[in-house]
């Protein structure tokens, strides 16, 4: 069986991309990404047995292909996460928040959810503060290859390094036989919370609702200046007042928003 030889990536068919995932997704892919971008899509073009990027940007874009489109995405907005990620966040968000709520029923959105662990880790903690009062967690994700991980639940053990111990033994299940060296966040956790897609880029369905406290880490720094004002405002108008909003540590909203006020460093508060 002989195997096509793919030539390099060109800038033009780089920046084709780069236009691509920037109008659809708000993700802004500087130069140097070039490398990752080739390397990520090389099984793609493998697959369809194409010589070069042009031919599959348009196969991609091609109504003739309507899922390859899905899986472009899901490919280049792939984002590595793992449980109690800034695990400061998780402790200000049980003492800070949790333990004064005093409300019927609590809301979170993790708005860019990726596999779920962020959603997951936040269950844990609500219930192990909240007990099983109403509460629920919504995560949303562009790429329906991670939200399928989010919805089952099973990960690999090593993703558990910032785990209180207390936890992995209250809220997940250890595989055995097939499923060694990985675990599944229990049943009762799962029902409450739903994934689904989202594109932070276009306006949020009405029947989203609104939140007590959402989560948006490490998704802004892909996004220009601009695209950041404008996500951040969209997702914080799903904020109820008085809620809060929490950002990676890497991040910043200095000179981007006053939609919502700082409360300390990645954390803020609407008013």
């Amino acid at each position: 069986m002989s195997v096509i030889s793919i030539s390099p990536i060109t800038v033009a068919e780089f920046e084709k991309f780069r236009q691509l995932i920037y109008q659809h997704a708000g993700i802004s892919l500087a130069p140097e990404k070039k490398v990752m971008v080739a390397s990520r899509l090389a099984k793609r073009l493998n697959h369809y047995d194409l010589p070069n990027y042009g031919q599959y940007y348009q196969l991609a874009t091609s109504p003739d292909y309507p899922n390859e489109f899905q899986m472009l995405v899901n490919i280049l907005t792939t984002n590595e996460t793992y449980f109690f990620r800034e695990p400061k966040h998780f402790d200000f968000f049980r003492d800070e928040i949790l333990k004064p709520h005093r409300g019927d029923q609590f809301r979170i959105w993790s708005a860019a959810s990726s596999t779920g662990e962020e959603a997951h880790s936040l269950a844990m903690v609500m219930a192990d503060t909240l007990g099983m009062r109403k509460w629920e967690i919504f995560g949303s994700d562009l790429s329906t290859r991670v939200l399928d991980i989010a919805k089952n639940g099973v990960y690999p053990m090593e993703r558990l390094e910032h785990m209180p111990a207390t936890f992995l033994e209250k809220y997940a299940l250890k595989g055995v036989r097939s499923q060694e060296g990985y675990f599944r966040v229990i049943e009762k956790l799962r029902d409450r919370m739903h994934f689904d897609q989202a594109n932070l880029m276009k306006p949020l369905a009405p029947s989203i609702g609104k939140f007590d406290v959402i989560f948006l880490r490490n998704v802004l720094i892909y996004f220009d200046q601009e695209t950041k004002k404008h996500v951040v405002e969209r997702i914080a108008g799903a904020l109820k007042p008085g809620g809060h909003f929490f950002i990676s540590h890497s991040e910043s909203l200095h000179r981007v928003t006053d939609c919502v006020e700082m409360v300390k460093p990645s954390i803020f508060i609407k008013k």
